[in-house]
């Protein structure tokens, strides 16, 4: 026997099946997991930052940001530096090779969002924009 589901419940049900899936899809299609990507994209915009403060910005815990930014380094896209006066903070900038691979992987993303997206109107996008954006500002 199959109950029935109201539309609130279903749209719930499909947020959640989508959020399993565009991350696994995003990774294989960019070649980078969203939160590597996030973190280059926060480098691309700055020189350098301080790495707490990127932390922060990407909203993730201490050990990832760390984790990934010792794969990042280990791949030779980042370089991070102890602060001098400091050695509590660490800076990280990304490197020339770090500024190519961003913007091949923002190409990626890009036809990524098309893909996603594909058959929306411009309206409908902005309406799904916007009720994505109320349904988030009531948590």
């Amino acid at each position: 026997m199959t109950r029935m589901v109201s539309k609130e419940e279903q749209i719930i049900n499909l947020l959640n099946v989508l959020g399993n899936k565009i991350s696994p899809k995003f990774e294989r299609c960019t070649g980078i997991s969203s939160s590597r990507f996030e973190i280059l994209h926060e480098l691309d915009q700055v020189d350098e930052i301080n790495q707490s403060m990127l932390q922060k910005i990407i909203n993730i815990d201490s050990a990832a940001i760390t984790r990934h930014l010792k794969q990042l380094e280990a791949d030779q896209m980042v370089t991070r530096r102890k602060n001098p006066e400091d050695n509590r903070v660490t800076f990280v900038r990304l490197t020339d090779h770090g500024r190519k691979q961003i913007e091949g992987y923002k190409a990626e993303k890009t036809n990524y969002i098309h893909q996603i997206l594909d058959g929306f109107s411009e309206d409908e996008i902005h309406a799904l924009a916007d009720f994505l954006e109320r349904m988030q500002n009531n948590f």
